[in-house]
């Protein structure tokens, strides 16, 4: 079914980059989600109000929110398309995890209204008239919610968006709160046990939870998360393997202004004695690979390392060795080297870990006397990075 939906309504499906085809996945969810769940909110409400189910109430309350939930991120991919202009140069993108916020805070509100009305009748029990009728359509929402959680995690992968994996995910949370609603009705009329107000309770807990897992979500992104390790894996494995010039990679960091929106910058070893020229072509080269193959807007900034002077290259080794004695997590670049009559000074950057057992400062002071015991003639000069990748 899902396929054909798409074959049916998504021109050029498998140009997912593109942004109209994004929006037209986009608004293929949230209509399915509109269509879908305000049937169902229907028919749950009107069982609920006429058979006294205070949790099929709130289930189909539940499934009105998601109806909502499905306008409001339709708009926010629509905001989301709109063009840069000088006020906003790098999109509007984030809208759609605004979208995505505004979504959960609205189902943390039903969650709580339901909760009361739900602890209300704790207090206040009425008897529930058991209906096949209310058993049916529990069944049907099941398998519905079940297939529209397979529809947008299929939606969702396929254009990357969180929103829309919420969505799917939001879906399969109304499979088990369905279930539990109808467990607890089958309980009412084989066994005589009224579990509807407490289900009612357990039903609008679980909505809540669900809210603010999607706040945390949607959060994330706003604020600036660390790239995923397979993001990361692809600049390390093909900027270093453009060209045998590239000896390494780091500073790594990626802004992220919302789906297929990343600005990228990082730092790329070449080799101190390589035409500046060919280094600067081929960092050209590399960037413009990056937006043609990844949509990526990449910015290189070049590191010379001395490659072809044997005494740099014996303190880079000893170097190296002292600080995977000290830490293995540690690790270090940038490394050059000036020499003096008296003295020289060893001069790079570490990259520690967030929420290091050791203060910035006294990884320098340890790392910085480990090289002057080994030869009292070299000072460290040394600044200490973070690693922006989330290692």
């Amino acid at each position: 079914m899902t396929n054909i939906l798409i074959k049916l309504f998504i021109k050029n499906s498998e140009e997912t980059k593109n942004e109209k085809v994004r929006e037209a996945y986009a608004k293929l969810s949230s209509i399915v989600g509109i269509i879908c769940n305000i049937i169902l909110s229907a028919a749950k409400i009107l069982v609920g109000f006429f058979f006294s189910s205070i949790a099929i109430l709130a289930d189909g309350i539940n499934n009105l929110s998601d109806a909502s939930s499905s306008v409001i991120t339709y708009i926010g991919f629509k905001m989301a398309n709109k063009p840069a202009d000088k006020d906003h140069p790098y999109g509007h993108a984030r809208y759609e995890y605004i979208a995505g916020l505004v979504v959960s805070f609205l189902i943390i509100m039903l969650g709580v209204d339901l909760i009361e009305s739900s602890i209300t009748k704790v207090i206040n029990p009425d008897p529930i008239n058991f209906s096949i009728i209310s058993v049916v359509i529990l069944i049907l929402s099941i398998f519905i919610k079940l297939w529209m959680s397979l529809f947008n995690r299929k939606i969702g992968h396929k254009i990357e968006s969180l929103a829309i994996l919420a969505t799917a995910q939001d879906s399969i949370n109304d499979v088990f709160s369905t279930v539990a609603v109808l467990i607890s009705l089958l309980i009412g009329k084989f066994f005589g046990i009224q579990l509807d107000a407490y289900m009612g309770i357990a039903v609008s807990i679980f909505i809540i939870y669900s809210g603010i897992t999607l706040i945390k979500e949607t959060l994330s992104p706003l604020l600036g998360e660390a790239p995923g390790q397979d993001m990361v894996k692809i600049f390390e494995e093909e900027i270093v393997n453009y060209d045998e010039s590239i000896l390494g990679i780091h500073d790594l960091v990626v802004h992220n202004y919302g789906p297929n929106r990343s600005y990228v910058t990082v730092h790329a070893e070449v080799p101190a004695s390589q035409d500046i020229l060919k280094s600067h072509d081929i960092i050209d080269n590399i960037e413009n690979h990056f937006y043609n193959e990844h949509g990526i807007h990449l910015v290189i900034h070049m590191d010379p390392v001395e490659t072809d002077n044997e005494v740099v290259n014996e303190l880079r080794k000893s170097t190296k060795e002292i600080i995977k004695e000290f830490d293995e997590t540690i690790s270090m670049h940038d490394f050059r080297v000036v020499m003096g009559e008296t003295h020289n000074n060893l001069i790079f950057d570490v990259v520690v870990p967030y929420e290091y057992k050791y203060s910035d400062e006294e990884v320098i002071d340890k790392i910085a006397w480990e090289i002057n015991q080994k030869d009292s003639k070299n000072f460290a000069v040394i600044k200490v990075d973070k690693d922006y990748t989330g290692n």
